[in-house]
Parts: C-alpha cells; sequence; structure tokens
C-alpha cells in the first residue's frame, strides 16, 4: 500500500523546481531487446566514476539475461537528486532502480516508495551477511534492507606526500583543521598551479554540505538541538564555516563555488591541489595511473577534528526498486547483480582493483589482489567507516540518525538553501555571519513548517 508522508509542503516545492531538467541516456541491449518480448530495466544513476563503471560492464549482464533491456539514465549529483524525488514523490514511474543514498532509504521506505529487498537478498547466493555491518544497516528501515550497497564511504583527508616532502611537513595520526590551515597556507602555489586545498563548493545538500558538517559538528556547532531549535547562528557553526570559507577563499582551487566532488577529483588527479579533504571513494580514481598524474604520491589521513575525537561521515550510493516498477524481479536481477561478489571480481579483472568498488562487503578486504592495490587506502577507509557515530557525531545529542544531513523530508531543500548561502559567501558576494544568519531564518522556517516545533 502506498502511504505518503504527512509532512511534504517543502518537498513538493522541490518536485515543481525540477521539472524543465534534461535526461541523459544511453542504452545496453540485450538480445531480447526492442523484440516487445523482453523486459526493459531503466536504471537512474550518478555521474561519478564507480557509477559510471556500471554502464561500461553491463554487457556481460546483458549476455547472461538476454530478456532483459537495460536503460541507463546518468546525471550530475544534484540533478539525479532531483529528478528521481520528482518521479516517486508523484509515482511517476519512470525508473525501475534509482540510485539514493543513506538519506532517502529510510524516509522513502517509511512512505512506502520502495519494495523492500529483504526476501530478495536473502535468496540465492547474494550472501547479504556479507555486506559492511554500518552500511547494511544505514540502508534498512525497521531491520529490513531497502537498497542493495554499491559503494559505500566516509571521508578522509588525502594529502600529496611528495609535496610535503619537499616543504619538510609531516602530517600528523590525526590532523586537526587547525593543521590543515597551516599546511593549505605553506603549500599554496598558485604560480605553480598548486592550491594548498581543494574542497567542495557547489550548492547542494550532497556537494558543499558534506564536508562542511563535518567541520561543524566537529567545531560544536549543530544544525538543530533535541527540541528542533535551529543553532546556525551559534557562535561555535561560525567558526567552523569561516575556517572552511577562508580556507577556499585563501587557499581554494579557483572557481571553489562551482566545484562539486567531480571537479575536486579532477583538480587533485590533475596534480593541482595539495591536499583534498572528501569522499574516501575518491582514492581508487587518485591511484589510477590512466586517470591520475599523482598515482603512487598520495597519502591518507582521518578528516579533520576540532573538539571530537572523529569527524568523518557515512554514505553509501545504494541501488533501490521504487514501488512503481513494474517488473521489480527483472530490477533485483541487475540490482543484485551490479552489487555482489561477483561484479567486484569483474572490476578487478577488467578495469583494475584499484577502482573495485570500497565500502560495501567485507570479503572485499580479503581479496589478495584488492589489498594488493589498494594497500594505502583500504584500511584509512575501512577505519573511517567504523569510527563514524551516525547517532551522535558532534558534541550535541540530535534527534535523528545521520551525519552530514539532518534526515528529515525537508532536508532536500533547507540544506539546498543553506548551502546557496555559504557557497555565495565562498564567492565573496556576502560574509559569513549573514550567510548563516539567512540560514538561522531557513532552518527556522522548517522547524515549523514541518511541525517539528511548536507556533
Amino acid at each position: 500500500m502506498f502511504r505518503l508522508f504527512m509532512r511534504r509542503p517543502v518537498l513538493a516545492g522541490t518536485v515543481a523546481a525540477t521539472a524543465g531538467l534534461t535526461l541523459v541516456t544511453t542504452s545496453c541491449a540485450g538480445a531480447g531487446g526492442g523484440s516487445g518480448e523482453g523486459r526493459t530495466v531503466t536504471i537512474a544513476t550518478v555521474a561519478n566514476p564507480q557509477m559510471e563503471d556500471i554502464e561500461e560492464l553491463a554487457g556481460r549482464f546483458s549476455e547472461e539475461h538476454p530478456d532483459i533491456e537495460l536503460e541507463f539514465v546518468v546525471l550530475p549529483e544534484n540533478q539525479l537528486r532531483d529528478r528521481v524525488t520528482q518521479d516517486i514523490a508523484t509515482q511517476g514511474g519512470q525508473y525501475d532502480i534509482v540510485t539514493i543514498g543513506t538519506y532517502e532509504v529510510p524516509i522513502w521506505a517509511e512512505n512506502g516508495w520502495l519494495f523492500s529487498l529483504e526476501e530478495y537478498a536473502n535468496e540465492g547466493d547474494y550472501d547479504v551477511d556479507d555486506l559492511l555491518p554500518p552500511v547494511r544497516e544505514a540502508l534498512s528501515y525497521e531491520d529490513e534492507l531497502f537498497a542493495a550497497p554499491f559503494y559505500g564511504e566516509s571521508s578522509f583527508l588525502m594529502y600529496r606526500e611528495d609535496l610535503f616532502e619537499e616543504a619538510g611537513l609531516t602530517m600528523p595520526e590525526q590532523p586537526t583543521w587547525e593543521d590543515v590551515s597551516g599546511f593549505a597556507e605553506e603549500l599554496h602555489d598558485p604560480d605553480d598551479d598548486v592550491s594548498g586545498i581543494c574542497m567542495r563548493g557547489l550548492p547542494g545538500w550532497g556537494e558543499l554540505l558534506a564536508p562542511l558538517n563535518t567541520a561543524i559538528l566537529t567545531h560544536g556547532g549543530q544544525w538543530y538541538d533535541e527540541e528542533w531549535n535551529a543553532h546556525l547562528d551559534s557562535p561555535e557553526t561560525q567558526e567552523a564555516v569561516e575556517l572552511y570559507v577562508d580556507l577556499l577563499r585563501d587557499y581554494g582551487q579557483p572557481g571553489a563555488p562551482n566545484d562539486g566532488f567531480t571537479e575536486c577529483l579532477t583538480t587533485m588527479a590533475q596534480g593541482n591541489a595539495a591536499m583534498f579533504y572528501d569522499a574516501t571513494v575518491a582514492a581508487g580514481s587518485l591511484e589510477d595511473p590512466d586517470s591520475s598524474s599523482v598515482a603512487g604520491d598520495i597519502g591518507y589521513a582521518p578528516a579533520p577534528v576540532a573538539e571530537t575525537d572523529h569527524a568523518g561521515w557515512l554514505w553509501a550510493w545504494a541501488l533501490a526498486i521504487p514501488s512503481t516498477s513494474t517488473d521489480a524481479d527483472a530490477a533485483w536481477e541487475f540490482a543484485s547483480w551490479a552489487t555482489s561478489k561477483e561484479y567486484i571480481q569483474l572490476v578487478g579483472e577488467e578495469l583494475g582493483w584499484e577502482q573495485v568498488p570500497p565500502g560495501s562487503r567485507t570479503s572485499t578486504y580479503e581479496l589478495p589482489e584488492y589489498t594488493d592495490a589498494a594497500g594505502k587506502f583500504a584500511e584509512p577507509t575501512l577505519d573511517a567507516i567504523e569510527n563514524v557515530d551516525v547517532n551522535q557525531p558532534g558534541l550535541h545529542p540530535q534527534p535523528w540518525t545521520g551525519v552530514q544531513y539532518v534526515a528529515i523530508p525537508e532536508f532536500q531543500d533547507l540544506g539546498t538553501s543553506v548551502s546557496q548561502e555559504i557557497s555565495a559567501a565562498i564567492a565573496g558576494q556576502q560574509s559569513v555571519e549573514e550567510a548563516l544568519e539567512l540560514s538561522q531564518e531557513h532552518a527556522e522556517a522548517t522547524a515549523r513548517s514541518g511541525d517539528y516545533v511548536d507556533e
């Protein structure tokens, strides 16, 4: 039975605002595709290297499943979220598989927007118990799995060991944000096209706010307290945001307000940054000599801290089946293939072991080929994922589960609005204080409109 979530006034605005987006589609047809007798599975996915590998290798799936035709919709992260949310909230039924994450899964499962995968995943040789426990839990609702993890991630600090050595600098085992600021100042060399640090400045709750929220939390800031009072204008939050903004304005990459994960990954891979604070999944691309000029020169350190012991986030890009899919069985055939042990083996053999999707399965870290290729970043990735406290990642209790987001439906619009204000501060269009004053107003309005606090 399809159930609507009762608090959706802000979400409806997201749906209306995304009506004009353009789809980018490709297809990989099996032998039965286009005959009228086959089955078509339409997959909405994000345009990052690991997810694009699925499309590249999908011919193998089609060889084994000639009756299933695959159609891919590949979009940048912000557009993917808008387009998929629009479709699923209106029961549009465009997609049989959607690529979503730990934020959406429990909310959408509660709404009745997703098929439960529990029965599917416990059949055959999928080996659901091999999924990393923190990731499996984050993709479950009421103890049932609702999305199959393609990869899991936390965040860590990636840095150029060669540049550190040349400058006589040593990365601490646990760097602080103060350390990072000092290193960025020391290594910033715009004359040689090397920025001191590269970080996201692109608006989007899943772009700029992902790394920034970890800085806010470790400095003692918070979005809301347990009574849903907003605190985006607190001194602790302002300290963290000013640090982040100043780092990018003084020592960050050119055009930082327009850069998300993909752009920063390219900047680091081309040797144009000394440090890169972002998702652990970036390591595989940075260590691929075919796509990275700094492969072999990167070191990995835990996410920077201030007042907490750890500061990484927890995320997983995962494949879920909307309740509007007309062929959930065919959708699961593909989702289970793309998140299986066999797929991981296929990526390693065909594309290179450093490109294997990380952070999803325990068995991945038992493969000698992978541990050899990912020797520098495999253990730091696991440590980062296992050290995340999703219940209280900062200094204060919070009435939701999650690190780099507030786990309420309205956060899609709230987070985007706040990120736009802070990105404008990075661009020099307003001060951090002005950005946070406006952000506080957005947060207070969201708490009232969502009935989280009394009028």
